[in-house]
């Protein structure tokens, strides 16, 4: 059976309401992205100029720069296995539900309700006992209802909700890529970190193997009588210290493989199995541009999650505001009842309801001005953390800027330094076998070449975990980009 819709004064109150909703303006402020601290270029490089946050951008497979096979194998393994990343995938998934249940509640919800009873009286023996015998009567009652309700956003109460966990949701894909930059930039630096131990230990391999050299030089010149035994004692120091140094290089290497094992969602045990096996260090460093676009600085994951926060604080401000307006909720239904099941669609009684209800706080003790307050105070703070964020990527770019240009010229000298410590050892240890000078002479000038090797690889390595600091600053690589580098 076909039930029509109600006349009259219910058709206009639902008149009334639908127009409410067509003119209904919102009562949160719109949002507006904070400014922040207006600079003009960077200090360290010319051409280098601020910007928005763009996080979409791509970023490119930036560890392989670096040139390492084996480097590269690893850091595919982050995305899947490292633990920390698998926690920022499972609160994005989180922050993306949060965000579609909030965008449901723009609309309409409809159910549907369904019942069936059976029920009877029966009569006993009456008290004259005239015998008659107890009569009984069974009856089936079933109903079927549909209903739908809706609260119409005329202040915008609810769409404030659900822009604030949409920007939610989007922050939390910002923390996901920030987590993935993270861990690929602190496994990429403890394997370069690794290599750079493997090449101090090769280092000290053939400085051990001089070392044993010069101790056979004094045995032998102290048992033909013209070396003291103190030459002999001292080339013995010399040499079980640098065997001290190359042990505690096998204590670095092995923490070292324990933290990447870590990274890569490996229990340190199971990851040695298979270990890393001594290789030749690339001590490759990536050309560094005299001039990037600054869409690079954009792709902060930082940047844009803590900008998303203030959008998400934003709407949150609309939200308090619409506690001092009523909520209105709109409802309809229709019912059938029949004593059999397939009557249901076919019943002759139904009925019908249609309705609107409104709810408004008359007194709270100033609850909803507190709520609001406190929108407005965390929306501050989330702004203030925002801009904080911003001059802190801009001193990070500067700072690794500055470190890249200081250690290329430190790598030069430190070169230079290491040549003329290496020619200064050959000539004192020729003087010393000619019995020109005394081995003092000779472990003092074997020491300050050893010391001048270890601080060139040294400067290297820096070199290579500055890059790797100024990659993750500005957010990924410039592979691609019209860019000029610098060499």
């Amino acid at each position: 059976m076909k039930h029509g819709l109600p006349a009259g004064g219910t058709a206009l109150t639902l008149s009334l309401v639908l127009a409410a909703v067509a003119t209904g303006c919102a009562v949160g402020p719109a949002y507006e992205r904070p400014s922040t601290v207006d600079i003009s270029q960077f200090r360290q490089a010319l051409g280098w100029v601020p910007a928005a946050p763009a996080d979409a951008l791509d970023r490119g497979p930036w560890w392989q720069l670096f040139g390492d096979a084996q480097l590269n194998a690893l850091v595919a393994q982050v995305e899947v296995s490292n633990q920390n990343v698998a926690a920022a995938v499972a609160a994005y998934a989180q922050a993306r539900a949060t965000a579609e249940q909030q965008r449901y509640s723009l609309l309409p919800s409809i159910a549907l309700q369904g019942s069936g009873n059976r029920s009877g009286f029966s009569g006993g023996a009456n008290s004259s006992g005239s015998g008659n015998t107890a009569t009984g009567r069974v009856a089936d009652n079933f109903q079927l209802g549909i209903g739908a309700s809706w609260e119409p956003d005329v202040w915008g109460r609810l769409s404030s909700a659900a822009d604030s966990a949409q920007a939610s949701a989007q922050a939390s894909a910002a923390d996901l890529v920030s987590a993935q930059l993270s861990a690929q930039g602190e496994l990429t630096l403890n394997y370069l970190s690794l290599r750079q131990v493997d090449a101090q230990k090769a280092l000290l391999t053939r400085t051990l193997t001089g070392y044993q050299r010069t101790l056979e030089i004094t045995q032998n010149r102290y048992t033909a009588g013209i070396a003291a035994k103190t030459d002999v004692l001292q080339a013995q120091t010399q040499l079980a210290n640098t065997q001290a140094d190359a042990a505690g290089l096998a204590r670095q290497r092995a923490q070292l493989e324990h933290a990447i094992a870590v990274l890569v969602g490996q229990a340190p045990a199971h990851f040695s199995v298979v270990p890393l096996p001594p290789d030749a260090w690339q001590p490759v460093v990536p050309d560094i541009p005299l001039s990037l676009p600054s869409t690079l600085l954009q792709r902060r994951p930082d940047i844009a999650s803590a900008e998303r926060r203030v959008a998400a604080a934003n709407g949150q401000i609309g939200l308090a505001k619409a506690g001092y307006y009523p909520s209105l909720n709109l409802t309809a239904s229709t019912n059938t009842s029949a004593s059999r099941v397939a009557e249901l669609f076919a019943a002759s009684s139904g009925a019908w309801a249609l309705g609107l209800s409104a709810l408004q706080v008359v007194f709270n003790a100033g609850a909803t001005g507190a709520r609001l307050s406190s929108a407005q105070a965390a929306h501050s703070q989330a702004v203030a953390r925002y801009r904080q964020t911003v001059l802190a990527a801009f001193a990070d770019v500067e700072n690794q800027l500055a470190a890249t240009q200081v250690l290329a010229t430190q790598q030069a000298l430190r070169h230079q330094a290491s040549d003329a410590a290496d020619q200064v050892e050959q000539q004192v240890l020729n003087r010393y076998r000619a019995g020109q000078v005394g081995f003092s002479d000779v472990v003092t000038a074997q020491a300050a070449a050893l010391s001048a090797r270890r601080t060139l690889l040294q400067v290297m390595g820096d070199r290579q975990t500055t890059a790797v600091a100024l990659i993750q600053s500005l957010g990924g690589q410039w592979a691609g980009l019209d860019v000029v580098a610098a060499h």
